[in-house]
């Protein structure tokens, strides 16, 4: 059966989700953004709020539908909130077994025609889907960082995955704005599995001393025409993540490619995740 997707929960007020809540919110959806506490659904609502205030000051969006995006976006006291939600997504911490439990609670609070998604961006989605009762309504659909800003989702198909769910998810992200790309259920899927080796290969080169992180970036900036340097854009992403899914990578294809620089588990060891901490390749302090 066919759902239509009115409402929509977002598990995770992170980055990730509060910028997914954003953009379904900007499309018209009611949106109920859930977190491990209500207090920091609450947070995530008004730093949204302040983001949206910077965009009406820059003129780049109209108070009148600030106040209506941020009115489409309710902060979940509790997870059992989600329950009207006709489609769920999780955007939290890239582990299985964490993302099996909120899925395993959400399958029993959704009515069962309700439709459950991952924004993960290795894991697999057949392993996940068959943690719920409900794996043909099971999905990936991954966002790139930020989602208001960037034009494209992956989306992957579990080897349960029905047509209608598929077809009701592409619709979706079309109605968001987005420009879709459908991946088979690989780790990495598309865009990580090219580019999680690519960042790794930056880090082995500032390993080895090959340059410094400024001209590895600046190399790969200007040499190969990308908007940033992998380093750069590892620190964005935090590097806690991109080991994540490096060791994914490397577990699931089993080849030694794939195997995470040590420099990297490193930094991630010494709490230097990137932006969010302040400091990764680069230091974020005072700037």
């Amino acid at each position: 059966m066919r759902v239509a997707i009115e409402t929509m929960a977002v598990i995770g007020a992170g980055q990730m989700g509060s910028g997914i809540a954003q953009v379904a919110a900007q499309a018209g959806l009611k949106v109920i953004l859930a977190d491990a506490s209500p207090e920091l659904a609450r947070k995530a609502h008004d730093k949204l709020g302040a983001s949206l205030a910077k965009l009406v000051e820059k003129g780049k969006l109209q108070a009148a539908d600030r106040e209506a995006i941020l009115g489409r976006i309710r902060p979940a006291a509790s997870l059992d909130d989600c329950a009207p939600a006709d489609l769920a997504i999780e955007a939290i911490v890239e582990n299985l077994q964490v993302k099996a439990e909120v899925f395993k609670k959400l399958d029993a609070l959704l009515r069962p025609e309700a439709l459950l998604a991952s924004n993960t961006s290795s894991i697999s989605i057949t392993a996940l889907a068959a943690t719920t009762r409900r794996p043909g309504q099971f999905i990936g659909m991954h966002f790139m960082n930020p989602p208001p800003v960037m034009a494209l989702i992956e989306v992957i198909r579990g080897l349960q995955t029905s047509d209608a769910t598929y077809a009701a998810i592409t619709e979706l992200a079309r109605k968001f704005g987005k420009t879709v790309v459908t991946s088979r259920d690989v780790p990495g899927f598309i865009v990580n599995r090219i580019l999680i080796p690519l960042i790794n290969e930056a880090c082995f080169a500032l390993q080895e001393g090959l340059a410094s992180a400024a001209d590895i970036d600046t190399g790969v900036k200007l040499g190969l025409n990308h908007p940033m340097g992998p380093l750069t854009l590892a620190d964005f992403i935090g590097l806690d993540t991109c080991l994540s899914i490096a060791e994914v990578l490397h577990r699931e294809l089993g080849e030694d490619k794939y195997r995470p620089a040590a420099l990297l588990r490193t930094y991630v060891a010494a709490g230097w995740l990137g932006r969010k901490t302040g400091r990764g390749f680069y230091q974020y302090q005072g700037r």
